[in-house]
């Protein structure tokens, strides 16, 4: 039985090794980005890191951040991202694609998303795409181009609904770290 796709070249174990250190990559990002660690995520770009396809524009890595941020601002978020597929390029680069889903709620009808103004708006469920491509730098692997690529979004509107009297704990952000 083969162990590669057909038409992608044969892995090697300094791949495996380097896809391994990109899956951790990209769940640092997901951390960072829900625990708002601005700058921890930052640090997990290029300088001339690209972006496409996010509800904000952003030219560079301070772009992103800034839109991101602002973006949001007093919502509480959960990301995933799951089922990678990553190619060497023969570069020294590797590209990836993540399956990915977002849950996103904020104050109701306190803003809208994408232009739509919903009375009773809370939040979005969205599905999609992350295209991404990853480049060492002083001996790290880094985001050098992030493209989200939305498939479906159901918009949340009316009540939340959520189990009276649950508390949940906070993740540490240095438990592995």
């Amino acid at each position: 039985m083969s162990t590669h796709l057909e038409g992608s070249p044969p892995l090697d174990g300094g791949d495996v090794r380097n896809f391994e250190h990109i899956r951790n990559l990209k769940s640092d990002y997901f951390r960072h980005l829900d625990a708002k660690r601005w700058s921890s995520l930052h640090a997990l770009f290029t300088a001339d890191a690209t972006f496409g396809g996010f509800p904000f524009a952003a030219d560079d890595a301070d772009g992103f951040i800034a839109g991101v941020s602002g973006f949001l601002e007093g919502v509480e978020s959960v990301h995933q991202g799951f089922m990678p597929r990553l190619a060497a390029t023969g570069d020294g680069s590797i590209r990836g694609i993540w399956s990915m889903h977002d849950y996103l709620v904020w104050a109701r009808d306190s803003r809208h998303y994408r232009g739509a103004t919903i009375p009773g708006l809370y939040g979005i469920r969205g599905y999609g795409l992350y295209e991404e491509e990853y480049r060492r730098c002083d001996g790290h692997w880094r985001i050098a181009a992030m493209r989200l690529v939305r498939t479906r979004i159901d918009l949340l509107v009316g009540q939340p609904l959520q189990l009276a009297g649950q508390e949940f704990g906070a993740p540490d952000p240095d438990w592995i770290n």
